[in-house]
C-alpha cells in the first residue's frame, strides 16, 4: 500500500483543461494567468495577429534592416505618386471643356496650338 501510495504522489498531476484554458493567449499562458475579457490579444483578433506576425517575419527575411517598414513605405511613395497623376489628369479634364467651347466659338485657327505651329509666310 505504501508503494501505490508513494507511485501515485511521484506522478504529475494532470494539467487541468477547461474551456478557459484553452483560450489563454500566448503571453497570459507563459505569465501562467487567466487571461481576462481585457486582454491585449482577445481570441476573435488571435488568428489575424498570427497573420501578421508570420507576415512581419516574412518581409523581415527579405528585407533584414527595414521589413515590413520599407515596403509600406514603397507602397505610400506609390500612392503619392498616383495621387499626384490623378490631380493633373483632373486638372487637364477640367481644361479640356474650355478648349472646346474656344474651338467651337473662334474655329480651330484661333487655337494657341495652330499659332504655333503655323509659319509665317513671306511673299
Amino acid at each position: 500500500m505504501s508503494t501505490s501510495s508513494h507511485n501515485s504522489n511521484n506522478t504529475s498531476p494532470s494539467p487541468i483543461i477547461n474551456e478557459s484554458n484553452q483560450r489563454r493567449c500566448a503571453a497570459c499562458k507563459y505569465l501562467r494567468r487567466r487571461c481576462s475579457r481585457d486582454c491585449q490579444l482577445p481570441v476573435h483578433q488571435r488568428a489575424q495577429a498570427a497573420e501578421a506576425m508570420s507576415a512581419e517575419a516574412y518581409w523581415r527575411v527579405q528585407d533584414p534592416v527595414y521589413g515590413s517598414v520599407g515596403v509600406i513605405n514603397l507602397l505610400q511613395q506609390h500612392i503619392y505618386m498616383n495621387q499626384r497623376e490623378l490631380a493633373r489628369t483632373r486638372a487637364q479634364i477640367a481644361i479640356h471643356p474650355a478648349e472646346q467651347e474656344a474651338h467651337v466659338a473662334y474655329g480651330p485657327a484661333h487655337e494657341p496650338a495652330q499659332f504655333e505651329r503655323s509659319a509665317p509666310q513671306d511673299n
